[in-house]
């Protein structure tokens, strides 16, 4: 193959090469000849630009008609595709009168709504009845459970529930500053072996009914008869502090163990109109001692509760029924605050705070009326036992006073039937016999079987009416 040799350069890129470097450095000197002082110190160097960058003659009469010099040789950028004068500029547009309400009328919708907000809450703060009380019981036991207010009931007949406790005076007592109610075992001689407790004639029994004060264990083959297999205690203040209308506020923590009843609730000081519960029962917290698990709700929920009604078939119970639960936590861990506020027109409980509340009633009908009671009951026409008064809040009209309790057990429907795990049956002859035949089921749960009780205090409503 022949090959022109004069041409040899136009072949050899290296050749090529240095055609182009010294073709760069005569337009970089020239360059830097002609600029002189106007070098732009920011520019790239000559050296690591392409070619294609450097104006030549070809492109300067092309390229420099859409560029505008800029100080330093550089050029600034103008779009062909955007013509001088179609750019919009919204800004610089006239405004629509109108388009100013689109501000205009939302600002006064969230005016009027402020406003409207603030007046419901004014009337909501002002409508607050607020009463005048005066003290009747302020109780810290530093004075220990004084006679002169506290009155033990010391029974053993289930206190109208079945419930298996004996009560006594030794499981009630002052200890750190905090009355404690214990639950505790009756003596093992009394369950095995045939005995008797004779409450009246030791002369302990505060009851006059013969079944609330005897009780014998018959160990003979098919009897069911036993002492009741558990010691507890209970207290009441009916000859120490009652209240008519008022606030009462005891600070007390649940005791944590199965089939344990603890109990803040309040009775008639007379049964003005017929027996229970004819003439009323106020519960400010009930719970069991059972664990968060069981279905009924254990010691992480209380229920406050008025029992009314014609007669103990007709009890209206669960028209003013409500539970509350522990925010995670049991009412067993710490103390709380069980409230009770009650006058003519309302009540309600609550815990910890007045805000934070658990049953409301409002008397604004008869409790006759609101009950919706059979007419006829066990083949006798219902008698309305309230209506002679003319008052919607009959019979929680008259004086009643507080009552602290720990109950075990009980065969009216507290507890369950055949609901986790438990040993009894409420109808059946041998339930307390049962019961106490499972202790080694129930009694290693028994970690605080006691009701702690850190202080009671109890107001009369004295302002003698009630403003709406």
């Amino acid at each position: 193959m022949n090959i022109d040799l004069d041409h040899r350069e136009d072949l050899d890129p290296r050749a090529s090469g240095r055609h182009l470097d010294s073709g760069i450095e005569s337009r970089t000197s020239q360059r830097n000849s002609n600029e002189g002082s106007n070098e732009n110190p920011f520019a790239s160097p000559d050296g690591t630009r392409p070619p294609s960058s450097f104006d030549t003659s070809s492109n300067s009469g092309g390229l420099a008609a859409h560029h505008e010099a800029l100080p330093g040789g550089q050029r600034y950028f103008h779009s062909r595709r955007v013509r001088k004068g179609e750019i919009e500029k919204p800004w610089a547009l006239k405004k629509h009168p109108k388009e100013k309400w689109v501000t205009i009328i939302p600002l006064i919708g969230i005016f009027i709504g402020l406003g409207i907000s603030g007046f419901l809450i004014w009337d909501g703060i002002r409508s607050v009845v607020q009463h005048k009380y005066c003290l009747v019981l302020d109780e810290d036991w530093s004075q220990g459970i004084r006679d002169s207010v506290w009155q033990h009931e010391v029974q053993l007949g289930g206190f109208g529930n079945g419930e298996f406790q004996q009560t006594t005076k030794d499981n009630a007592y002052v200890e750190d500053g905090k009355l404690v109610i214990k639950a505790t075992l009756q003596d093992d001689k009394l369950l095995m072996s045939n005995s008797k407790i004779d409450l009246l004639d030791s002369g302990e029994c505060t009851s006059t009914v013969w079944e609330n004060c005897y009780a014998e264990t018959n160990t003979t083959a098919g009897n069911s008869s036993v002492v009741p297999p558990v010691l507890s205690a209970r207290l009441n203040t009916r000859l120490g502090a009652s209240i008519k209308y008022g606030r009462v506020e005891v600070v007390a923590r649940m005791p944590e163990g199965d089939w344990l009843w603890p109990a803040i609730w309040m009775m008639p000081v007379n049964s003005t109109y017929g027996e229970w519960p004819q003439s009323g029962e106020i519960d400010l917290a009930e719970s069991r001692g059972n664990n968060y698990t069981y279905p009924q709700g254990g010691n992480d929920i209380i229920s406050s509760t008025l029992h009314w009604g014609p007669s103990s078939n007709s009890d209206a119970f669960w028209r003013t029924n409500v539970k509350r639960q522990a925010l995670h936590t049991t009412f067993a861990n710490k103390f709380h605050t069980f409230g009770l506020e009650w006058s003519e027109k309302y009540l309600f409980t609550y815990v910890d705070s007045r805000l934070l509340q658990v049953l409301y009633t409002n008397f604004n009908k008869p409790l006759w009326q609101r009950g919706n009671f059979p007419q006829v009951e066990n083949g006798t026409r219902t008698v309305d036992p309230w209506g002679h008064t003319g008052r919607f809040n009959t019979p929680f009209d008259q004086k009643f006073y507080l009552i602290l309790n720990v109950a075990v057990g009980g065969t009216n429907g507290w507890f369950e039937d055949q609901v986790n795990g438990k040993p009894w049956v409420d109808a059946s002859p041998n339930a307390k016999k049962d019961f106490w035949q499972a202790k080694d089921q129930w009694f290693p749960t028994w970690k605080k079987p006691q009701m702690e009780v850190e202080k009671v205090t109890m107001w009369q409503q004295c302002d003698g009416h009630e403003e709406l």
